[in-house]
């Protein structure tokens, strides 16, 4: 018997019961297994793919269809969790049909349970749309990574008292809308606090103090799986990416000196006496050939 998948009403009861809600990015098959295996009850297939996977500099370049294809591969992977994918710069902030049709397609062609977009009051029509059809959405708030050039760079947001207000009000205005959770990134702790006591649906956290509902975070960056720069922010578990260029180091070694593979990674001949085959016969069945 299959395993039940969370849905976002577990989720929600989860912070109802003061219970701290785990979320990490999946990108493929293999992490999505991973996650699972570890009991993780929430993944997002985030548009982060653009930085850690497809090497981009920002997550702009990240279309629909990279979505939906990790997407795929991920809810292949993951029975359990709930899966929310990223809505990608552009497919949703030309209007609410727009965004409709797209969600649409991440939700049948990429399989997951509810879809992530950036923005604040003016993104709260949109939402309600998407909500109205059936669709479960989780807000986003703070740093908006699609926004990067027009906030000038990934930027700790709400420090004023002014900015502050204004992402209280976004708060509230996606919860009004019917967003299931909101993912707050790089705002104060303290900001980050106010607006998880204010709000009823869960808060999630990235750089956003201890205080939230729950946290995410970029696989890549808490499992060290990179070797260059590395967020303040990211929860420090291990070092794979040193620990793999270790092993990929040895191996190298070990094929130039000859010492892979060894008889134990190789394939050998039956050298067993093959059974002698009789000379088949030029008779019929009604007599020789000749």
């Amino acid at each position: 018997m299959r395993p039940r998948r969370i849905t976002t009403h577990k989720i929600q009861a989860m912070k109802a019961r003061g219970e701290r809600i785990p979320m990490v990015t999946a990108y493929d098959y293999t992490q999505a297994q991973i996650v699972e295996a570890a009991s993780i009850p929430m993944i997002l297939v985030g548009d982060s793919l653009g930085n850690v996977v497809l090497g981009f500099d920002s997550t702009i370049p990240v279309t629909v269809e990279d979505m939906i294809r990790h997407s795929a591969a991920v809810v292949r992977g993951a029975e359990t969790p709930l899966v929310v994918v990223d809505m990608p710069f552009m497919s949703y902030q030309v209007d609410a049909e727009t965004a409709l049709r797209n969600a649409g397609r991440l939700l049948q062609e990429g399989g997951a349970q509810a879809v992530k977009l950036e923005g604040g009051k003016p993104v709260a029509p949109i939402i309600r749309r998407l909500t109205d059809a059936g669709v479960a959405v989780m807000g986003h708030i703070g740093l908006t990574p699609q926004s990067v050039h027009k906030l000038g760079g990934y930027r700790v947001q709400g420090k004023t008292d002014r900015s502050a207000d204004e992402l209280i009000e976004d708060a509230l205005a996606l919860q009004e809308a019917g967003a299931f959770a909101i993912v707050l990134e790089l705002i104060p702790a303290e900001l980050a606090a106010e607006i998880t006591e204010r709000l009823d649906i869960p808060t999630i956290g990235i750089g956003a103090g201890p205080d939230t509902d729950g946290q995410v975070q970029v696989l890549y960056d808490m499992l060290g799986l990179g070797l260059g720069f590395k967020p303040k922010h990211a929860g420090n578990y291990a070092s794979l990416g040193e620990t793999a260029r270790d092993a990929l180091e040895r191996y190298a070694e070990d094929v130039k000196l000859g010492e892979f593979p060894t008889a134990a990674q190789s394939f050998h001949l039956d050298r067993q006496p093959a059974k002698s085959e009789e000379t088949p016969s030029l008779s019929g069945p009604y007599g020789s050939r000749d």
